[in-house]
């Protein structure tokens, strides 16, 4: 990402926060992550690690459309993708979180990892998110394709392959 992209995701992000100045002296000379509030210019709907990882796979399919912001937090095996704000909106799935108004979350700056957290896809700066539609239909295929894969896992625990 050339520098001026990494310079407006910085601003995107920090336009978030209570204090803008403050998230990003905290993102530069901090810990690297700061609490943000969800429900304003986004959502993040947090699901399982595997789950996350293949949707955003299936999401990568087409190379002309990049998916929008995903971050991981590797401590807690989750996949966040950020979404345009909803407040009526209702996801349902097993480990499915919608984070919105209200809510708190975690964000590391845009241009490297802090901690346990980290950008799979970074903002762009121009406030692109992932489309609800889009993203809906990718969770769909990998819960799916996961369902297909957990027997066989599961068969193959109790035969004893090595």
């Amino acid at each position: 990402m050339p520098n001026n992209m990494w310079k407006q995701a910085v601003e995107w992000l920090a336009a978030a926060a209570t204090d803008p100045q403050e998230c990003k002296r905290e993102w530069e000379h901090g810990t690297g992550t700061v609490l943000l509030e969800a429900g304003r210019f986004w959502d993040v709907l947090s699901v399982p690690e595997r789950l996350g990882l293949l949707a955003l796979d299936i999401l990568w399919r087409n190379p002309l459309d990049v998916p929008g912001p995903t971050l991981v937090d590797c401590a807690a095996r989750r996949v966040g993708f950020f979404l345009p704000p909803d407040p009526v909106s209702e996801w349902v799935g097993s480990g499915v979180r919608h984070v919105g108004r209200g809510a708190w979350i975690a964000v590391p700056p845009p241009y490297r990892p802090a901690g346990r957290m980290e950008w799979l896809v970074p903002p762009d700066g121009a406030g692109s998110l992932h489309s609800p539609g889009v993203l809906e239909a990718a969770l769909r295929e990998a819960t799916g394709a996961l369902a297909v894969l957990a027997p066989v896992s599961a068969e193959q625990k109790g035969q004893g392959w090595w």
